[in-house]
């Protein structure tokens, strides 16, 4: 069995969805590449018996309980105080940490051109530099450090690992969190554990679902396998140790024979920067209902600027007639969203960047906008190579974030396959 540590997330700003959760996803992951098994993250808000609560949950089958956040100077930071209370230590100002936290705090002071109330900081300092008595203490890679803090002697339970909420300094902490005595000890079972991912397009879950359940039972009964569907794209991620890759390789022959996979781990606009280097082909975008979300994810892998030569967000008539050269009385005539527009999208924008592979989108994303022959989520899309040039009507189902995201996704997946025919 894999030493397992669960996650508790704290802030009322992650939990009210203010600010997005990067340290929950980002500590499982690099866990899992430790060998470390994960099976909760906890949002909790800046109450103190909220977290408090949560801790005593996850150390009742926890080798190791990791808390991120609630380490600053204000009020609302209570979570070295609130670990240092569940684990039945009693907690005071480490003197010379407190020095140490005060040359950061006035470091950065100065370099910002800080001119802070002297007794504020000085107030700050000192509650950052509260230490539970037998913890070990991790040097602060921002202001606060982290900690170790073991169980009292007399009680049971497992470490609490407290690591810092500015993503940059929990990361810069890691390293030092993982070397610790305590944790190593307390991850004393931690084995290889496989994660691997095999993605499908255009295949309902339901059907993924039958050729899953079709498998042996016996070859399938290890492996921790999550399905996960959005715009069209449906991702088969497994967990295993070395000893099911053999079930492993079968489920994944199986998947293959019943469905299309297009890629056993790259997401679909690596897989297609990697097909445009192949060729040697250059692409831009000519984007209207998307307003440039295509071209943004076309940029996102390495070597973009090689392949990318750029987008035009030609939102308003005008710009299609001016920057792309579509003709002003095929708008006029047939209406902005229609194939032939999307069609002349694509060439202008090829014409004028210069570039192998153009693509035009035009839609209507809605709340608004829409009619009865024309619909909220009706778009037009079209991709054309030095080759050939495909053209698609989408009706394209969700809310206005929806029918973009997933507009997205189906012109990658038609691009990949124009690039790679």
């Amino acid at each position: 069995m894999s030493a397992r540590a669960d996650v508790v997330v704290t802030g009322t700003e992650v939990l009210t969805g203010r600010v997005a959760d990067r340290n929950g996803p980002w500590v499982a992951e690099a866990l899992r590449r430790a060998g470390v098994d994960v099976g909760r993250v906890v949002v909790v808000g800046d109450r103190t018996e909220d977290l408090a609560s949560a801790v005593r949950y996850l150390a009742q089958d926890a080798d190791l309980v990791i808390t991120t956040g609630g380490l600053g100077p204000t009020a609302d930071d209570l979570t070295a105080e609130v670990v240092a209370g569940v684990q039945g230590r009693a907690a005071s100002v480490d003197d010379a940490l407190e020095a140490r936290i005060a040359a950061v705090v006035a470091r950065l002071g100065a370099r910002r051109g800080w001119h802070a109330d002297p007794v504020a900081t000085a107030a700050g300092t000192r509650k950052q530099a509260l230490v539970p008595r037998g913890a070990e203490v991790l040097e602060p890679v921002g202001t606060a450090p982290g900690l170790v803090v073991p169980v009292a002697p007399g009680r049971t339970g497992p470490p609490v690992l407290v690591l810092p909420g500015p993503p940059s300094e929990l990361q810069g902490m890691w390293p030092a969190a993982m070397a610790s005595p305590l944790v190593r000890a307390a991850l004393t079972g931690a084995a290889t554990l496989h994660q691997e991912t095999v993605r499908l397009w255009g295949v309902p879950e339901s059907e993924l679902a039958a050729t899953l359940r079709g498998l042996d039972g016996s070859a399938a009964a290890d492996l921790e396998v999550t399905t996960c569907l959005a715009g069209g794209e449906l991702e088969v991620v497994t967990r295993f140790a070395p000893a099911q890759r053999a079930a492993y390789d079968a489920l994944v022959a199986a998947v293959r024979a019943a469905h299309p996979v297009f890629s056993d781990g790259p997401r679909v606009d690596e897989l297609l920067a990697g097909a445009l280097d192949a060729r040697g082909w250059s692409i831009a975008t000519a984007e209207s209902c998307t307003a440039g979300l295509l071209v943004a994810r076309l940029t996102e892998p390495a070597g973009s600027s090689v392949r990318v030569l750029g987008g035009i967000a030609s939102y308003a008539n005008a710009v299609k007639t001016a920057a792309l050269g579509v003709p002003a009385e095929l708008i006029d005539t047939l209406g902005a969203v229609s194939a032939e527009v999307a069609v002349a999208m694509a060439s202008g924008v090829r014409e004028r960047l210069g570039a192998d592979v153009g693509v035009g989108i035009t839609g209507i994303a809605g709340p608004g906008g829409g009619s009865a022959g024309k619909p909220v989520g009706t778009v037009h899309v079209c991709v054309q190579s030095p080759q050939r040039s495909v053209s698609r009507e989408l009706h394209v189902p969700g809310d206005r974030a929806g029918v973009r995201e997933r507009t997205v996704r189906i012109v990658l997946q038609l691009l990949l396959e124009l690039v790679e025919a």
